[in-house]
């Protein structure tokens, strides 16, 4: 079951594992980077709005040469981390950054330095 953002307490040591153990792989830190400006990267999309909405796993897998359900573990990686969104539209599963969590994350690592 994937988590909330307040079922992970973004100072918490468990919460900094999670989110580090997520951010191990290249392609997720590629997706994040992506997922930051989604107007920059990716095509408009038949449903859903870009920014608003986020991307559709299909844009991402096509974007990242990969299949779909690779795609999909990265990004259940990534949201149960709480670092990414998912929201379903139709039959489509569309990713946007959680930039609270994200925030929180940057700002325990700096106060842990």
């Amino acid at each position: 079951m994937a988590r909330t953002q307040s079922d992970i307490r973004p100072e918490s040591s468990e919460a900094l594992l999670e989110h580090l153990s997520a951010l191990d792989n290249d392609r997720r830190l590629q997706i994040l980077e992506w997922l930051k400006d989604p107007t920059q990267h990716f095509r408009p999309q038949v449903d859903g709005d870009l920014v608003k909405d986020g991307v559709c796993g299909v844009f991402i897998a096509e974007k990242l040469g990969v299949s779909q359900p690779t795609v999909s573990e990265h990004m259940r990686v990534l949201v149960d981390s709480g670092l990414v969104d998912a929201k379903r539209i139709k039959q489509w599963t569309f990713y946007k950054r959680n930039e609270k969590v994200i925030a929180a994350f940057k700002r325990a690592i700096r106060d842990a330095l």
